[in-house]
């Protein structure tokens, strides 16, 4: 597999001497840094610029033709923001304030070593990225259309959170940084990770693995492999899934239930893009791309000291957080239709017709297990199907029996910890007022059904419909929005 060019732009390298640009090839391509074009010929330099983008200019201070700091002063005022870190031999501190004030990003004195060309490029670099994704990132926010939708085509929505989402996706997909994706069970996190592979572009394969309950040799087995003899039984070599993601996307989900030790050999792979395959003597370079996913609070393992704080940070560059169902209710009339013709292929039945009452009723539920729950429970209902209109039987089981362990909806705490149940600004209502005023809440999440508002009012239909009779001989004198 051809090996991904980093960075997204080439670097420019300008020496007159030949063995100086090759040693900085080497240096910067050892460590994945392989998208290079080298220049001995400091007149062709202007036109380099005009014929291609850039991330960065390393160039030579003395030169015959044109000088480094002529050089430097064209480049500035034609590309100001093309990096640019003067190479020389003159250790004068005259000459590097001259050549900063003209707009040098960097002074670097030979001979140079690895570790300081290293940490200039490689700052230098991250600098870059972080700009671009903010520009593609403003773009694709001030756009109100996707510029690749094809790439999720596999998400079923039409929410404004889950349409963000995408965005933000297509603005850091192309970047080689790891991706950290959070949210509940069942939000649809490997869907998400390979609609990121697609917008990426990557031209290698989407390898997923679910590494909860690895220990450390199976961890580094199934990810790195091992070579002949490892360990007792490894007969002959065996590649792991980051050879097969190689050029791709590696998927790891269940990230939050890693080893300490798993979570070292980790960070070393993200941080140093190379791994060491069980019984190998020496580290292979990899360029997949690397996405996490955990359902539990990672920021909380952090501060309990049971995830490691350097690896945090180096998962979080880019961070995806997926919103449970229940804010994404008006998704339900596409996914229960979605639903039912898949389940209906895979049990080689005719699809239903699903109920009218049917999206009414999923919308008062709260789908604790999210867009899986929802999946199952219509494969259920499809499952028991017989003829005609699907029943409502088993999604009203479903619902009731899981509101009846969770102690019903209404006592279930929402997202944001120990917020109260409901937030009312202005005056204190009267009992009166905030019985009209739940009463008005449970119609209009019921969208108007009256069985399923009284279930969530735990009340009977017939006492129900009595109060609304008397709702509309005494009208209240309050507005619901108030409390709203």
């Amino acid at each position: 597999m051809k090996q991904e060019c980093y960075p997204e732009y080439p670097i420019l390298l300008v020496d007159d001497e030949e063995a100086i640009l090759h040693s900085f090839e080497v240096t910067l391509s050892r460590h994945g840094i392989n998208n290079t074009i080298r220049c001995m010929e400091s007149r062709a330099v202007m036109e380099q610029l005009r014929e291609r983008d850039l991330d960065l200019v390393l160039l030579d201070l003395n030169m015959p033709h044109l000088s480094g700091e002529e050089l430097l002063h064209k480049i500035t005022e034609e590309h100001p923001e093309l990096p640019v870190v003067i190479i020389t031999g003159n250790d004068t501190i005259d000459s590097a304030v001259t050549c900063i004030k003209k707009g040098a990003y960097d002074y670097l004195v030979k001979p140079i070593s690895r570790e300081r060309l290293l940490t200039t490029v490689t700052h230098i670099l991250t600098a870059q990225r972080l700009r671009r994704e903010n520009t593609r990132l403003r773009e694709n926010m001030r756009s109100e259309h996707l510029k690749h939708p094809e790439c999720f085509t596999e998400i079923i929505t039409s929410n404004q959170l889950m349409l963000s989402v995408f965005k933000y996706i297509e603005a850091v997909a192309p970047t080689p940084q790891p991706v950290l994706l959070t949210g509940e069970t069942g939000t649809g996190k490997e869907l998400v990770a390979r609609a990121i592979h697609r917008a990426s572009r990557r031209r290698g394969r989407f390898v997923a693995v679910n590494i909860a309950g690895l220990d450390d040799n199976m961890f580094s087995d199934t990810l790195f492999g091992h070579r002949r003899g490892a360990f007792t039984g490894a007969d002959t070599s065996r590649s792991g899934m980051i050879d097969t993601a190689e050029g791709g996307t590696l998927f790891l989900d269940e990230i939050g239930d890693i080893s300490p030790a798993c979570q070292m050999k980790l960070l070393r792979l993200l941080q140093e893009r190379e791994f060491i395959p069980l019984g190998a003597d020496a580290p292979v370079r990899t360029d997949a791309r690397v996405i996490v996913a955990t359902n539990a609070d990672i920021q909380a393992l952090r501060e309990g000291r049971r995830f490691r704080e350097d690896l945090f940070f180096r998962l979080t560059t880019h961070q995806v957080q997926l919103p449970p169902l229940r804010q994404r209710l008006d998704d339900l009339p596409l996914l229960a239709p979605h639903f039912i013709e898949k389940a209906a292929l895979t049990l080689d039945k005719k699809a239903p017709t699903p109920p009218r009452e049917l999206i009414s009723l999923l919308s008062t539920y709260h789908f604790p297990g999210n867009i899986r729950e929802l999946e199952s429970m219509i494969f259920d209902a499809i499952s028991r199907h017989q003829s005609g209109v699907l029943s409502m039987a088993v999604f009203r089981e479903h619902t009731r029996n899981h509101r009846d362990s969770e102690n019903g909806p209404a006592t279930k705490m929402p997202d944001n910890g120990d917020a109260p149940l409901i937030h009312l600004p202005g005056r204190f209502p009267t009992l009166k007022e905030a019985d009209q005023f739940i009463m008005e809440e449970a119609m209009k999440r019921a969208q108007g059904n009256q069985r399923q508002a009284a279930v969530l009012l735990g009340i009977s239909r017939p006492a129900l419909n009595k109060r609304l009779k008397k709702k509309q001989e005494e009208p209240a004198p309050f507005s619901s929005h108030r409390y709203s």
